[in-house]
C-alpha cells in the first residue's frame, strides 16, 4: 500500500475523535531540540508555584525519578516502547537514572491504592476513566498539568477528556483502543470455515471448531473486564449507539432496559455454545493469550494494543504470521451495525502531585509524548493505536493487523467510547467484573445480574 494512502486512512482514522466523535486533529509537533528540552513547561500554576519544594534538577544534579507501570513485559508490545523511551532519556540525561517498578494489571491497581495512601511513586500508569480516575483526583495524589502546553502534542480530539477535571488535566492518554477477534487466518483457512458475517454466524461456527479439536474463542474470563469489554460491543450490536443509555443506567442505577436485557442473554448464550474455552471463568489474561499464540485456539477476544503480536518472535511464525483481526459482528436482529465498534481512550501517564523531583518527572512525561516517542516507537512495534496523530511515521510496510485495525476504524460508524465496567464508582466496576462471570456460567440470572449491578451504582 503506498504511503499516501496509508497516511490518508490514518488521518481519516485520527478524524475520527473516537472519545469525541468528531473534530480534527492537529499536526505532530515539532521533534525540535527546544521542544525536547522542554522541562517545567507543561507544569500548572499550582504545579509552579510549588515548585520551591522539589528537588534540584539543574543540569549536572544526580536525580532518581521512579515509575510504576502496569507493563511487565518490557521486551514486546507497549513494554518494550516504554522502556525504549527510558533508555533513550538516561542516554540523554546522564544525570537521570530511572528505576522502574512494573506489575500486571490487576496487581498494579491493587498496589496503587496502596501508593495512593503512603506516597506515590513519581511517574504513574493511569486509566482516564471514571471508575479507576474519579476517587485518584478526589484523593489528590496527582499532579495537576497545564493543557496548553500540550496544543501541538497532535493528541486525537476528546482524547484529553477522560483526563480531566473541572476543566483541569491530570494525565495524559497513551492509546486508541479498538475490541476484535484476533483470529488464525491459516487455521481458518485448512479448516473450511469463513469469518462470520453476523453473530449467530459466530455461534453457529462454535460447535464446529470444538469439533475440530480447538478452543473457538479464547477468553479471559478470570479477570471480569473483559468479558465486560465484550458485553459493551454487544450493547453497540444489539442498540446502536450507547454511551447516552450507559450513562443514564449508571446514573439512575437501573439496567432492566431490553437493550441491557438482550445484550446479556447474548452474552450467555455465547457461553453456553461453547464459544469459549472450559473453565474460561475462572482463567485468565495469560492463559487465554497462550491458548491461542500455541495455535490451540482458532480465536482471541482482545484490544488492538496485542496488535504486536503479529512482530513478536516468542510465537511461533506459522501463527504470528496469520493472525487477522475483525470486529464483533452485527447481530440479525439488532440496530447497530458491523461498523459499529468498541473503541475508547484508555490507558496513559500522570505525575505524582508529592513528587520531590516533581519539574523532572513532567519533564520525563513530556518527553515520552513527543511525537516521534510513544506514537513512532509504537507505531514501529505494531503496539495497536496512539491517542496521538501517527501519520507522520506510516510507511507503507505495515503488518496487516495494522493494516485491518486502521480499516476497522476508518470504516466506523459510531463508537462506544468508554466501555460499560469503567462508566460508573469503583464499586459499580467491582460488581459488574466479579458478576459477569457468574451470569455466564449460570450461577446468576440475567436478571439478578442486572439488578446486581445496578445497586452498586447507587
Amino acid at each position: 500500500m503506498k504511503r499516501k494512502v496509508v497516511a490518508g486512512m490514518m488521518a481519516a482514522l485520527m478524524a475520527a475523535g473516537l472519545l469525541a466523535g468528531c473534530g480534527n486533529t492537529e499536526k505532530p509537533a515539532s521533534t525540535s531540540a527546544a521542544d525536547k528540552s522542554t522541562s517545567a513547561a507543561a507544569t500548572s500554576e499550582s504545579s509552579k508555584s510549588e515548585s520551591s519544594k522539589s528537588e534540584s534538577t539543574a543540569s549536572g544534579d544526580a536525580v532518581t525519578l521512579k515509575i510504576f507501570s502496569n507493563l511487565p513485559d518490557r521486551k514486546n508490545g507497549q513494554g518494550l516502547v516504554e522502556q525504549t523511551i527510558i533508555d533513550d532519556y538516561e542516554k540523554e540525561n546522564p544525570n537521570v537514572k530511572i528505576e522502574v517498578e512494573a506489575l500486571d494489571e490487576e496487581a498494579y491497581k491493587t498496589k496503587f491504592k496502596a501508593y495512593a495512601m503512603d506516597g506515590m511513586p513519581d511517574v504513574v500508569s493511569i486509566w482516564g476513566q471514571p471508575s479507576f480516575l474519579d476517587e485518584v483526583l478526589d484523593a489528590g495524589v496527582l499532579a495537576e498539568l497545564d493543557q496548553d502546553a500540550y496544543k501541538d502534542y497532535g493528541f486525537v480530539s476528546g482524547s484529553l477528556d477522560g483526563f480531566m477535571k473541572d476543566g483541569k488535566l491530570y494525565g495524559l492518554p497513551r492509546n486508541t483502543d479498538v475490541a476484535g477477534f484476533y483470529y488464525n487466518e491459516k487455521m481458518f483457512k485448512d479448516n473450511g470455515w469463513s469469518v462470520p458475517e453476523t453473530y449467530e454466524d459466530l455461534l453457529a461456527l462454535a460447535p464446529k471448531i470444538n469439533d475440530a479439536g480447538f478452543v473457538p474463542v479464547a477468553m479471559d474470563g478470570g479477570d471480569g473486564w473483559p468479558m465486560a469489554i465484550y458485553l459493551t460491543d454487544l450493547l453497540e450490536r444489539v442498540d446502536g449507539t450507547i454511551s447516552e443509555k450507559v450513562n443514564k443506567a449508571v446514573a439512575d442505577g437501573d439496567f432492566t432496559d431490553p437493550s441491557f436485557v438482550k445484550a446479556t442473554e447474548l452474552l450467555k448464550a455465547s457461553a453456553d455454545a461453547g464459544l469459549f474455552q472450559t473453565g474460561y471463568d475462572s482463567q485468565d489474561y495469560g492463559t487465554a493469550m497462550n491458548l491461542f499464540t500455541n495455535g490451540q485456539a482458532a480465536m482471541f477476544y482482545m484490544g488492538s494494543w496485542e496488535a504486536s503480536m503479529a512482530l513478536n518472535e516468542d510465537i511461533p511464525a506459522e501463527v504470528r504470521d496469520n493472525i487477522r483481526v475483525f470486529s464483533m459482528p452485527a447481530t440479525k436482529d439488532g440496530k447497530g451495525k458491523q461498523t459499529d465498534i468498541a473503541a475508547w481512550n484508555g490507558g496513559g501517564y500522570a505525575v505524582s502531585a508529592n513528587s520531590k523531583v516533581k519539574d523532572e518527572a513532567i519533564k520525563f512525561l513530556n518527553y515520552m509524548y513527543q511525537p516521534d516517542k510513544l506514537s513512532k516507537y509504537g507505531w514501529e512495534n505494531g503496539v495497536g493505536m496512539s491517542a496521538q496523530d501517527q501519520s507522520a511515521y506510516m510507511t507503507g510496510n505495515e503488518t496487516e493487523l495494522q493494516k485491518q485495525f486502521l480499516d476497522i476504524v476508518k470504516n466506523s460508524t459510531s463508537t462506544t467510547g468508554t466501555t460499560i465496567n469503567d462508566r460508573g464508582p469503583s464499586a459499580f466496576k467491582t460488581s459488574i467484573e466479579s458478576e459477569i462471570q457468574n451470569v455466564t456460567n449460570g450461577t446468576t440470572s440475567v436478571d439478578d445480574f442486572l439488578a446486581t449491578i445496578g445497586t452498586a451504582c447507587k
